[in-house]
């Protein structure tokens, strides 16, 4: 291990070996390998403390530490390995491998979008960055001489947070000169970085989050981190595990903006559709007749069916992202009082709900279908059912903001500042765009479409951290 140091880190001469795809990873899958050098013998060992201690205490650690022996020999080879590496794994501390400093304060009146040193803070090692810092999301135009810049292969940890466990976040930066903010520890070492933060993120996670220190506010200092146990292969294999591990999480980024730009493709399309600016054609290449536009109490009729006789006790809520849920799932617990839900409105399948209360992904408040069972709400919401067929048109519809306009124009804020205040007759006055029968059809099945691709590339992304998970899992030494 006692190697210069331009051998041991990622080379930056075979970083494009990072950018492999997982279909040529998959292929080069480690196999499971057998620990075959031979354990010692607990009885040996028992003969042998009995001939030098002569106290039953004595003869208990012994046996405690022979137990320890066997267990640390069989861990020191992972259950997954690429079949071109062999032999065992080599113990080492985290402090005998590298080097400790910290970066210095940035605040988040620093940061310009426009600046011209980029930076990180510790915050965003929680939000925005993985294992691998290629891609840098924050600028500032402090002076570099008055910071701390990173090297490549640096990896940092954050000093302080909230949990042990979140603390116990590390990632590699990948690149030369980035100011790196306060309350991080840089950690300069021999071994590879990529693989060293894909090592600490799962087989020392909870070994870190233990060295930390705090309630309110959990630190983690470098001294702490020197005395962290390691196991740790030749840097051929080091290189050959980031480099698989690299190429499956760029998979998931491919996987991840995928979805994020079909989302953003319906989003825009749906207001293209439900404002008329872009139309479908009918059967025969003709034009369908022209839209009407009806009030929301022409088509729908209001649900007021009380739950007097308490037979119900399924509560829904109404959450703007996940749509109707059951409340005790939603907060993880009972909100509404079991024994009294008389004044609830019953809420059958199919049912529309309107929430009033309004938040970041619901401006005025969302409108959701009950597509999960029979249920009471509380007497705060407005429950409706639709007299007409397709219900998904109308469920698309209320996905837009087109239908917002009207609510802020009718509503007057009420005593609490974060609920929409309308009457039920404003309300069923809303407007709603009314195509033919046929064109609400065909614009329906052309979202439905759309939420298709959008939900397999999700079971991708999905099954992709499954393998993930599974291999940080298997591809270390305990």
């Amino acid at each position: 291990m006692a190697q210069d140091k331009k051998k041991t880190v990622f080379a930056r001469e075979e970083r494009p070996k990072q950018t492999a795809s997982l279909e040529n990873a998959t292929n080069r899958l480690p196999r499971s390998v057998r620990d075959d050098q031979p354990t010692p013998s607990l009885r040996a060992e028992r003969s042998e403390a009995k001939q030098s201690v002569e106290t039953k205490q004595s003869l208990r650690m012994e046996r405690s530490e022979a137990k320890q022996s066997v267990d640390a020999t069989r861990t020191l080879v992972p259950k997954l390995r690429f079949k071109e590496f062999h032999g065992e794994w080599e113990r080492k501390k985290l402090g005998d491998i590298s080097t400790f400093s910290k970066g210095k304060s940035i605040t988040k009146s620093d940061i310009d979008e426009n600046g011209k040193l980029e930076c990180i803070r510790y915050g965003e090692l929680y939000t925005t960055y993985g294992e691998i810092i290629k891609e840098i999301a924050s600028k500032t135009n402090l002076n570099s001489d008055d910071l701390i810049l990173s090297d490549f292969n640096d990896v940092i940890i954050p000093a302080s947070g909230e949990t042990q466990i979140d603390i116990a976040t590390a990632s590699c930066v990948m690149k030369d000169g980035v100011a790196l903010g306060g309350d991080l520890n840089i950690i300069k070492s021999k071994a590879n970085g990529v693989f060293l933060s894909y090592y600490l993120n799962s087989k020392r996670k909870i070994d870190i989050a233990r060295l930390s220190q705090g309630i309110s506010v959990v630190h983690l200092y470098s001294s702490q981190l020197k005395t962290l146990n390691l196991n740790l292969p030749q840097d051929e294999e080091q290189q050959k595990i980031a480099s698989f591990l690299s190429a499956v999480d760029e998979k998931i980024q491919q996987l991840t903006k995928k979805k994020a730009l079909l989302e953003q493709y319906k989003k825009g399309v749906m207001q293209q559709l439900f404002s008329g600016t872009l139309r479908f054609k009918d059967e025969n290449g003709e034009d369908f007749p022209e839209w009407e536009e009806k009030r929301l109490g022409e088509l729908a009729e209001r649900n007021t069916n009380k739950n007097r006789e308490n037979k119900v006790n399924f509560v829904l809520t109404n959450s703007a992202t996940q749509g109707i849920v059951s409340q005790s799932d939603y907060f993880d617990r009972d909100i509404a009082n079991q024994n009294n839900l008389t004044g609830y409105y019953i809420v059958e399948l199919d049912d529309f709900i309107y929430n009033p209360r309004i938040s970041v992904h619901a401006p005025v408040g969302p409108i959701k279908r009950n597509k999960l069972e029979q249920g009471v709400m509380s007497p705060l919401y407005s429950v409706f059912k639709f007299k007409v067929e397709n219900l998904e048109y109308f469920e698309y519809y209320f996905e837009t903001v087109n239908w917002h306009r009207y609510l802020e124009n009718v509503s007057n804020m009420g005593a609490r500042h974060d609920r929409m205040n309308i009457t039920n007759v404003d309300f069923f006055k809303m407007p709603i765009p009314f195509p033919c029968d046929a064109e609400r059809i065909k614009i329906a099945d052309y979202l439905s479409a759309i939420d298709t691709k959008i939900e397999t590339v999700n079971q991708q992304i999905e099954k992709t951290q499954d393998f993930k998970k599974g291999l940080l899992q298997q591809l270390f030494a305990s």
